[in-house]
């Protein structure tokens, strides 16, 4: 996989006719568990970082209300991809007659803690909700996101943030311009089985922002997807060599804040063959934010 061009902002080629939706990347700069609900779910603090690298789709309105893939994606089937759920959820929640083929096209690598599908979804709702004309506004949307998956209210706000709750309480923050180097170790790491571990700490102190550091602050799951996946480690290491690198999310990608764009470009022409790197910047607003109200 390559990574996309810079995250530009949809082309309407006709009417009903979306292309080159952008569905951005993420790094949590850092991610702290603090609780646990009732319910099982886990409490957090983190603060998300958009960036202008990740996945694009293509939508085609369709009369008959059917809802479909219209490529195959390895390791993904079509009922499972958050696209076509999230495209079913706004359809029943407007009682909307029309469907929509989806063209997916994944760079994204799956199961790395950038937040792919969970952005991908994002796309979908934002773009089928300008092209069928159902107009639920960003609030019902995120609504409708938080029930898919707890990233999705981030990538409908549209705007780096920091995190509370299971990721739905979002606060914008105002970040310098930074230049990355994320590298993928080849893992794919299933979430659950990070937050299922009985080595994962949940009792992390809460902090206020602003006034984060990196140096104050980790990531509570990476010692354990250390332990589960040792690549994870190696990534790490390795990465570490040339500024402080750390795990974004529950992995398997690690990241590293470069000095400049050339500097990032040095570490990753020097990526071991059989590792995967990019380098990427920040993003300021999501470039489908102006098609939701």
């Amino acid at each position: 996989m390559m990574p996309s061009s810079r995250m530009m902002p949809p082309v309407p080629v006709s009417p009903g006719r979306l292309e080159g939706c952008p569905a951005p990347a993420k790094l949590n700069l850092f991610l702290h568990i603090t609780g646990r609900r009732p319910d099982g779910y886990h409490l957090l603090q983190t603060v998300f970082r958009l960036l202008d690298w990740g996945d694009t789709l293509d939508f085609a309105v369709r009369g008959d209300g059917g809802i479909h893939r219209t490529n195959p994606l390895a390791d993904v089937p079509e009922e499972a991809d958050l696209c076509v759920r999230a495209a079913r959820a706004l359809q029943q929640a407007t009682n909307c007659p029309l469907g929509a083929d989806i063209t997916l096209y994944k760079h994204l690598p799956l199961g790395g803690g950038l937040g792919g599908g969970s952005s991908d979804a994002a796309t979908t709702l934002m773009a089928l909700d300008y092209l069928w004309g159902t107009r639920l506004g960003l609030a019902r949307l995120c609504e409708i996101g938080i029930t898919l998956g707890a990233d999705i209210p981030f990538f409908l706000f549209g705007r780096d943030a920091f995190a509370e709750g299971i990721g739905e309480i979002l606060q914008p923050v105002t970040l310098p311009p930074a230049c990355y180097v994320v590298l993928a170790p080849g893992a794919s790491i299933p979430t659950m089985r990070i937050f299922a571990s009985p080595d994962l700490t949940r009792n992390t102190p809460p902090i206020r922002m602003p006034g984060f550091t990196f140096g104050q602050t980790r990531n509570d799951l990476q010692p354990v997807a250390c332990k589960l996946f040792p690549e994870v480690l190696d990534a790490l290491s390795w990465l570490g060599q040339f500024a402080p690198a750390r795990m974004t999310g529950s992995g398997a990608c690690v990241f590293a804040l470069a000095d400049s764009p050339e500097h990032a470009a040095r570490i990753v022409g020097q990526c071991p063959a059989h590792w995967q790197a990019w380098q990427a910047a920040s993003l300021e607003r999501h470039p489908m934010r102006g098609l939701a109200s």
